[in-house]
């Protein structure tokens, strides 16, 4: 009786990452991201240094946009180097981390935010706005303020549910794939 590798032993060999560790660096990327949240000078920007203010927050967008869309791209076309289960849900916690850097430096121009005040704050409103609950504790009642919450809910309509879509396709395609495989593996038992 030969001993046949399990699939799931199979596609872990030398050169591979194992789920394990894809999971660590997700948890080390989202820890690593919230910490920089909390910690970086978002005080520099904002309302006294406004071109660079909307310059690093169209870059950031833009770039995240584009890694969401090459995402996007590999699940419906199949391609195996995207690491969608992964990816995906960091690229969209840091999309909320730069809309919530964003609205914490405009809270520091008077008139824009009614309610806020700091990081959380601004972290909560990106949330709630993003889950479309707005319990409206927190309020953009400036331009600026309410044009960035637009960008928001555009961007979470194109980008976020796009990703969110297929995250959801690639997470059924797996599921389908371990169902089979347990169908098709010989049981141990008497038959």
């Amino acid at each position: 009786m030969t001993d046949t590798p399990s699939p799931r032993r199979a596609s872990s060999g030398p050169g591979r990452s194992t789920p394990a560790r894809w999971r660590l660096l997700a948890v080390v990327a989202v820890t690593a991201m919230t910490s920089a949240y909390f910690v970086l000078p978002l005080d520099e920007i904002g309302p006294h240094r406004p071109v660079a203010s909307w310059t690093v927050f169209v870059l950031a967008l833009t770039g995240v946009g584009v890694l969401l869309l090459v995402q996007i791209r590999d699940v419906v076309v199949g391609g195996t180097r995207a690491r969608p289960g992964i990816v995906i849900p960091l690229l969209m916690c840091l999309s909320i981390t730069i809309f919530a850097g964003a609205y914490y430096a405009l809270a520091k121009q008077p008139g824009q935010f009614d309610g806020l005040a700091t990081r959380v704050d601004a972290l909560y409103f990106t949330v709630t706005t993003l889950a479309t609950v707005g319990y409206g504790d927190i309020t953009p009642s400036g331009q600026t303020a309410r044009v960035v919450t637009m960008i928001q809910i555009l961007y979470t309509f194109v980008f976020l549910t796009a990703a969110t879509t297929a995250l959801a396709r690639t997470l059924r395609g797996r599921l389908g794939e371990r169902l089979a495989q347990s169908r098709d593996l010989p049981s141990d038992g008497p038959s």
